[in-house]
């Protein structure tokens, strides 16, 4: 609808004459590096190929008031303005930038708020047991017809041979050139192998049948930015979730060995 009404109401403007409309369409505006056709548009007015941009909102620009900031006066400098519509403003004939400014901040407010709710909406799925696999990196498991994890026996025997291994004495450095010799394959099915991919292996509960939940956590909604949750959140063990691929006996004697070492 909004590309269907710009192009109208440009096209109908006599003294204007219609370039583009640029959409990131579903993409985040907190971050104005992932948009590609924001990106296309300054490119093409640094290349004087248009001189007056035209969009619905600031929240529409950018939801990021740095990044909003930035690029108004980057176009200003270059003779370029920017008619945001629902705020009635028109950077060429603004005096100031505060009012870019406070409209900017609302709309990083928003996304701030948006963020937390959908932070809070995920810990309310961890309080409550519910897990959700990443089996693109999970060796062993498949999505089943069921929607629970479904073990797949060839990878299965990696993870199991990977765990006796070690607690046979083999090193990470042995085993992982043990797997590449016999071509066993990575959960993204390549036959290289380093330590701290089969470390990932033996540390991982989820070969035991459990899953811990919040191991990681988006620091804010600008950057985007996922840290390893040292204690800053909090985690949820679920126990006896799946079916497991190692026992429990044989998990717990791996995790005691990596810990002694």
């Amino acid at each position: 609808m909004q590309i269907s009404y710009y192009t109208d109401l440009i096209n109908r403007k006599k003294e204007w004459t219609f370039v583009k409309v640029f959409a990131d369409e579903g993409i985040s505006g907190t971050q104005t590096k992932k948009r590609t056709e924001f990106n296309r548009m300054i490119r093409m007015c640094k290349n004087k190929k248009i001189d007056l941009v035209i969009t619905k909102s600031i929240s529409s620009f950018a939801r990021n008031t740095v990044d909003c900031l930035e690029y108004v006066r980057q176009l200003k400098a270059l003779g370029i303005g920017v008619i945001f519509e629902e705020e009635n403003i028109n950077t060429l004939t603004m005096t100031s930038e505060f009012m870019i400014a406070l409209y900017g901040s609302f709309a990083q407010a928003e996304s701030e708020s948006i963020s937390k709710n959908v932070s809070w909406g995920k810990e309310k799925a961890y309080r409550e047991g519910k897990v959700a696999f990443q089996y693109k990196h999970l060796l062993g498991y498949k999505k089943g017809d069921d929607g629970k994890p479904e073990i797949v026996p060839d990878e299965a025997e990696t993870v199991r041979m990977i765990f006796k291994m070690y607690l046979d004495g083999y090193t990470l450095l042995n085993i992982a050139q043990s797997l590449m010799d016999q071509n066993r394959l990575t959960a993204l099915g390549k036959n290289v192998w380093t330590k701290g991919e089969v470390q990932r292996i033996l540390k991982n509960e989820k070969y035991v049948g459990d899953a811990l939940l919040q191991k990681t956590f988006t620091v804010d909604c600008i950057t985007h930015k996922v840290m390893k949750n040292n204690g800053e959140r909090p985690m949820y063990l679920v126990t006896a979730h799946h079916d497991p691929i190692v026992d429990r006996d044989t998990f717990n004697r791996v995790q005691q060995e990596i810990l002694r070492v």
